[in-house]
This record gives C-alpha cells, sequence and structure tokens, in this order.
C-alpha cells in the first residue's frame, strides 16, 4: 500500500479514537511505528497535528457541556510547565526507547482501567476533584511524561479523571482534549527546538485526523457510558501489546 495513504488512514483512525477517548498521539505513535515510520519520527511527528485536532475535538466537547472546567483549569496550572521540562528531557532517550515507553505506558494504563473498581469508591473520588492540591501535582507528572513522550499527556491524563477524579468517559475525554490543546503547544516549541519533526508525515496524519476527531466525538455521545470504559481498556491493552511484541 502507499505509505502516504497508509500514513494518511493511520491519522483517521486516530482521529476517531482521539474524539472518543481524549487519547491521540500516544496511540498515533505505536500505530506510525508499527507502519513502519522510523522511531523518533513516529514520537515526533503526531504533535503538531494533535494541536487542531484537540482543538476542534475539545470545542465539540466544551459546546455539549461534557467539560470539567475547573478541573481543566488546575490541570493547566500543573501540566504545562511540566511539559517543558519532560521535552527538554527527551534528548537523552531515542526514539525506540521512547516508542517502548509508550506501549508500556498503554499496558500499565489499559489494566487498571479494565479492572473493576472498589464500592463506594465514586463518592471519593469525586471529592478529591475539589483539592487542588491533588490535582495540580498529579496534572504535573502527567504533563512532565506527554513532555517526554512527544505527546499531549491524553493516554495519562483521561485514566487520571476516570480513576482518580471520578468522571464518566466523556467527561474525562472532553476535558482531556481542552487540556491537551494548551499543553502540546509548548511541548510542540521545545520538541520544535531540539528538531526531529518530518512535516510530510506530520501534514498526511493531521489531514486524516481532523475529521476523525470530529466524528469520534460524536460517536461516543451514542455509545452507553457502561461500553466505553471497557472498550477504552481493552484498546489500550491490545495496541500495546502489538507494540511490546514488535519492539522489544
Amino acid at each position: 500500500m502507499n505509505p502516504h495513504l497508509v500514513i494518511l488512514s493511520t491519522g483517521l483512525v486516530v482521529g476517531v479514537l482521539y474524539g472518543m477517548f481524549g487519547v491521540g498521539s500516544a496511540l498515533a505513535t505505536p500505530l506510525l511505528a508499527l507502519a513502519g515510520v522510523p522511531g523518533m519520527v513516529a514520537v515526533t511527528a503526531p504533535l503538531p497535528a494533535i494541536l487542531p485536532g484537540s482543538a476542534l475535538g475539545g470545542w465539540s466537547h466544551w459546546r455539549r457541556g461534557t467539560v470539567d472546567r475547573r478541573l481543566a483549569l488546575w490541570t493547566l496550572m500543573g501540566a504545562v510547565p511540566a511539559s517543558i521540562a519532560g521535552a527538554a528531557a527527551s534528548r537523552h532517550v531515542s526514539g525506540t526507547a521512547l516508542v517502548v515507553a509508550s506501549g508500556a505506558a498503554l499496558l500499565a494504563v489499559g489494566i487498571r482501567v479494565v479492572l473493576p473498581d472498589r464500592a463506594n469508591v465514586a463518592r471519593v473520588r469525586a471529592a478529591r476533584r475539589d483539592r487542588a492540591a491533588l490535582v495540580i501535582p498529579a496534572a504535573a507528572a502527567c504533563g512532565f511524561f506527554a513532555g517526554l513522550l512527544a505527546n499531549g499527556g491524553g493516554f495519562l491524563l483521561v485514566p487520571l479523571f476516570l480513576l482518580v477524579f471520578g468522571l464518566e468517559v466523556p467527561e474525562a475525554a472532553g476535558t482531556s482534549l481542552v487540556a491537551v490543546t494548551a499543553i502540546t503547544v509548548p511541548t510542540l516549541v521545545a520538541h520544535s527546538l531540539l528538531g526531529g519533526f518530518d512535516w510530510t508525515v506530520t501534514v498526511l496524519f493531521g489531514i486524516g485526523m481532523l475529521p476523525g476527531t470530529i466524528a469520534g466525538a460524536r460517536l461516543g455521545d451514542r455509545l452507553p457510558l457502561g461500553r466505553l470504559r471497557p472498550a477504552f481498556g481493552v484498546l489500550l491493552l491490545g495496541l500495546a501489546a502489538l507494540v511490546l511484541v514488535r519492539f522489544i
């Protein structure tokens, strides 16, 4: 198959998943690597394309009221400065190592997402959302790894919002997309200064991603809430297995 068409199709698939679950570049890196894109290019190329996709998806969720605005603000306070530090640290790690790290992170998060929750945990999680002293440091940790792995951090923020702060999948996705829109900007600037972008891959990926993100956001609203979380977990586990089997 034409490699340009493969990259375009990958962008479309990632866009749909991004709109549904708020997870984009963490999926893009393994998928592009599996499609034959070199390691560091697979890590960095999706990052510029994530920005317009994040903005469109975030706006779509904002209009439908599936964004926790205060949680998004506190997330930005912690994640934005930490993402710059993570991007600076990435120069000391190889592209293949970053792809493997993405796969390992997807595996760990996927396992936790599919595990059942303990009884009566929803009220505890909801109370945590009111504590900036918990939200901001947790977001900073996500921001650092977002910068290190050259992505917007949605693959960490969505599980954080689901499992720690008790949002439902549509709210977790919407709040993540709004936050990622802002987190991506300093991460993109930092990685641009470090180099490593392949703009052909970026443009093709972005063209596919934009319509996919809008379609995914609308599709996520139509699926039953009870099925979204298990589907999200299975998606993460399957992709993690593919990446780790190929690159370890």
